[in-house]
């Protein structure tokens, strides 16, 4: 079921030899190994030692730390490795997903509103260069689900948009640039395809909606795409596809679908049969409820397997996991056949770039090729640009209010508008200290306005007034601001314009007061208002009233230089197109 002469492999008859002749001589415990990624716990030699010789894993993915230290780890799995082993990274971004310092470019749907593919290939350049010199060789990239509904956190900022063939050219577009590095694999996800439900698969079931000839006219035609274009590996999503599997089977029952990793019909009969995909297939994270909640782990390993997908990512327990797949190889749950083809997927996939003839520099690189890749100038080139074309001008019906400039609108008063905070951030902010010193986003604008010539000043809420208040000693009254709000003349008198500015990274905006206060923009006729949003892109659906509103994507220096010059050249200045629906499918949006 393997053609290791056909894409993406093109093996001749030695490499073909090789592969099967290793497969022929693996014990049962190494051919169980090679179906298995491991998320890393340390980096030590001895616990990397353990892993591969215990566990004889066919893909690494490490926990983030410098590119040295990346590179010195790979070096000892390598070393390790009876087959020479997958590790893998994530540069949905850029070079900063396969290390800390390397290279961030921009998020995906940044790329999707410059509508300019050479920058999806630029930034799989850059993550290329960066992933061999690190000693990696695999990316979990590109994104390419669409982004249907704007409520789905899990897609909103990594896919492209929401338009099929912009998704499929600009996938293909980095997955080019990710091959111009010799050596390196590329690896989409999430087949069959986010976007379409706001849940994530991460916490709960995630449904793609699509019948057959929708989802062939979407996803399929951005698979098929890849697919035709040499793409050498798919990562498997956690994603039911009910209408479809009723348009196979009209009696299946809601408890028998299966999410795509675990579905034949979808992995194999889909993705192998109709779309002709001979590459290999890997798993998402095993961890996510999207997968977990289908079935007991003892049953799900294997039926993973058996649905088609060649490497399963990630152990829970490695005693665990390793012995129920052992197992089930050994009683036949998983059948010789099954394994075989597997394996030769696998081990095709390693001799197509070379692996199995590679010396251990040849694998990893040297320290000096890691420093020229990671501090490479015309690589850190490539973010301003992107910054300054993807700025996107998404409503405007207030025209006039561009340009900015110190003579007609010098008193700037911003509002600084943010989102929940997460568990996780809280615990990531102790971990780095809270953040002491460190300037946010909007600190960061307001003094590059004030540098042009403003007079900005970041508004300060009623709350926060009366939390200092409490703190001070004096009594918490809080109908004394609702009954005590100043004229509407005295509210404005202080400023010619007000910025609305947007922080928030998931979830919606967490607004003060909602009577009175100035958080939220209910002054727009008042006053003129310019909504910003820095991060999240939806933030017309909280804030439906705004008359200006503006996207940048992300709020690093760049992007935030780029915005400040386009605020004051004005609006021919934001050169980019709304990759989704930022109006968010609503009617009041639009007023």
């Amino acid at each position: 079921m393997v053609d290791l002469r056909a894409k993406p492999y093109y093996l001749n008859d030695e490499d073909i030899a090789w592969v099967e002749n290793t497969i022929a001589s693996m014990t049962d415990e190494e051919k169980v190994g090679q179906l298995f990624w491991q998320l890393t716990a340390g980096n030590s030699e001895e616990y990397l030692k353990e892993l591969m010789e215990k566990y004889h894993l066919g893909g690494c993915r490490y926990n983030g730390m410098p590119g040295q230290m990346v590179l010195n780890q790979n070096r000892l799995l390598q070393k390790y490795a009876k087959v020479p082993v997958f590790i893998a990274c994530n540069p949905e971004q850029g070079g900063n997903g396969v290390c800390p310092d390397g290279t961030f470019v921009a998020n995906q749907i940044k790329i999707g509103a410059t509508g300019k593919a050479e920058y999806a290939q630029a930034m799989g350049r850059v993550s290329g260069a960066q992933i061999k010199a690190t000693g990696c060789n695999m990316a979990f990239a590109p994104v390419v689900d669409i982004t249907y509904n704007w409520e789905c956190e899990e897609v909103l900022s990594r896919a492209y948009g929401n338009d099929p063939k912009m998704v499929a050219d600009m996938g293909k577009a980095f997955m080019d640039g990710l091959h111009e590095t010799e050596g390196v694999y590329c690896c989409a996800k999430h087949f069959p395809g986010n976007g379409q439900d706001y849940r994530d698969a991460h916490m709960s079931n995630n449904v793609n909606h699509f019948g057959h000839d929708d989802w062939m006219a979407s996803y399929g035609h951005v698979y098929k795409t890849l697919i035709d274009g040499g793409l050498d590996a798919i990562m498997g999503g956690h994603i039911l596809m009910p209408e479809y599997m009723q348009e196979i089977n009209p009696d299946i029952t809601p408890d028998t679908i299966m999410p795509g990793t675990l579905c034949k019909e979808i992995m194999t009969d889909l993705l192998r049969g109709e779309l002709g995909f001979n590459g290999m297939v890997v798993t998402d994270a095993s961890h996510m409820v999207g997968m977990t909640n289908r079935m007991k782990r003892v049953d799900m390993l294997p039926a993973a397997i058996n649905a088609g997908c060649d490497m399963f990512l990630f152990f829970n327990d490695p005693e665990e996991d390793f012995a129920t797949m052992l197992n089930a190889y050994k009683t036949g749950i998983i059948s010789e056949e099954r394994m075989v083809e597997a394996l030769t997927r696998i081990l095709g996939l390693k001799a197509a770039k070379g692996m199995h003839k590679a010396t251990q520099e040849q694998l990893c690189g040297t320290d000096d090729e890691l420093v020229a890749a990671l501090q490479n100038p015309e690589f850190k080139a490539v973010a301003p640009a992107i910054s300054k074309d993807a700025l996107t001008l998404v409503k405007y019906k207030d025209e006039g209010i561009l340009p900015l400039s110190p003579e007609k609108t010098k008193r700037v008063m911003i509002v600084n508008v943010k989102g929940p905070e997460s568990p996780m951030g809280k615990l990531a902010a102790i971990a780095m200290g809270g953040g002491a010193g460190k300037k946010t986003p909007v600190e960061r604008f307001c003094e590059k306005l004030q540098a042009k010539g403003f007079d900005a000043f970041i508004y300060e809420s009623p709350l926060d007034k009366m939390m200092k208040e409490v703190a001070a000693g004096k009594p918490f009254n809080l109908n004394l601001y609702f009954a005590g709000k100043n004229a509407i003349s005295e509210f404005v008198s202080g400023m010619d314009i007000v910025i609305t500015f947007f922080n928030v990274a998931n979830g919606h905006p967490v607004f003060g007061m909602s009577k009175g206060g100035g958080e939220i923009p209910w002054y727009v006729h008042e006053i003129p208002v310019v909504g910003i949003s820095v991060n999240k892109p939806t933030m017309l659906a909280d804030a439906p009233m705004l008359r200006t509103y503006i996207n940048t994507y992300d709020s690093n220096e760049d992007t935030l230089d780029a915005l400040v010059d386009a605020l004051m050249e004005g609006p021919d200045a934001f050169k980019g197109t709304d990759p989704i629906d930022s109006y968010c499918g609503m009617y009041d949006t639009h007023m």
